[in-house]
């Protein structure tokens, strides 16, 4: 019988891979034989990504692309096209929320910082991997949502609003590419470990509350997040489209 996780082949593109739940994405997929290309802004934290997926004997490469900035995308899928000639996953992680604090101090350069990244370029990347995917019929993305989007936590207006954006993206492309191969589902963490969230885990007040609500009692680590991924991207899942995983802990029930 077919191994339904098995990616073998198959190209996974991911956005915000040098470290965190990005970092944890790569790692699962290309253990299950996906080509990964780990991307981030910075060029050198996902080449150690790729170094430790190739010591492992998988197949991985690193590329520079800035999600904030177009036509960096649009750049970074044409090398897609020359190294590989396909795409056959998309996973939208990279995010940014430059700003903790009450809404009416939020200055406006954080804010377009913040919508730049968080919707333009999680839009932008899946229109530029959706033409190349719905050419050849196939292909699964995930955007990395969070619980935020439906539940803001304070301090985090815009952050909340841009998540809750994704999340409507997701099922409008969902709807849009379903007939032509097209899956494109999103991941809802919880409060995860990271360095993103170093604002919360390590305020000691903030991380005993935030264990305190939380029905597991704990926050979670980035490999907690992967597992989800490797679904939703496989065939386990080929009748899954526009769905939300929701992976928090309990926190939104």
């Amino acid at each position: 019988m077919a191994d339904e996780f098995d990616l073998s082949g198959r190209v996974a593109f991911i956005t915000g891979a040098s470290r965190g739940i990005g970092r944890a994405i790569a790692l699962a997929l290309a253990r299950h034989g996906a080509i990964v290309v780990a991307t981030s802004r910075k060029p050198e934290g996902c080449e150690a990504v790729a170094a430790e997926i190739r010591a492992a004997g998988g197949a991985a490469s690193a590329m520079a692309c800035h999600i904030g900035e177009p036509e960096q995308i649009t750049g970074a899928m044409q090398e897609i096209d020359r190294r590989h000639g396909r795409l056959d996953i998309l996973v939208n992680n990279a995010a940014t929320s430059p700003y903790f604090g009450p809404a009416l101090d939020m200055s406006l350069a954080a804010y377009q910082k913040t919508v730049d990244v968080n919707i333009r370029g999680y839009f932008w990347t899946s229109i530029e991997a959706g033409r190349r995917m719905i050419a050849r019929g196939k292909g699964a993305i995930v955007n990395v949502a969070s619980v935020n989007a439906f539940r803001p936590m304070d301090g985090q207006a815009v952050y909340s609003m841009t998540k809750a954006a994704i999340v409507n993206m997701t099922q409008a492309l969902a709807r849009e590419w379903a007939r032509q191969g097209v899956r494109v589902n999103a991941l809802v963490p919880g409060l995860v470990e990271t360095r993103f969230a170093a604002a919360i885990h390590q305020n000691e007040k903030l991380r005993a509350t935030m264990e305190r609500l939380v029905p597991m009692g704990r926050i979670a680590q980035p490999e907690e997040m992967a597992g989800a991924v490797v679904y939703l991207v496989s065939d386990a899942a080929t009748y899954t489209t526009g769905s939300c995983l929701t992976a928090d802990g309990g926190w939104l029930a």
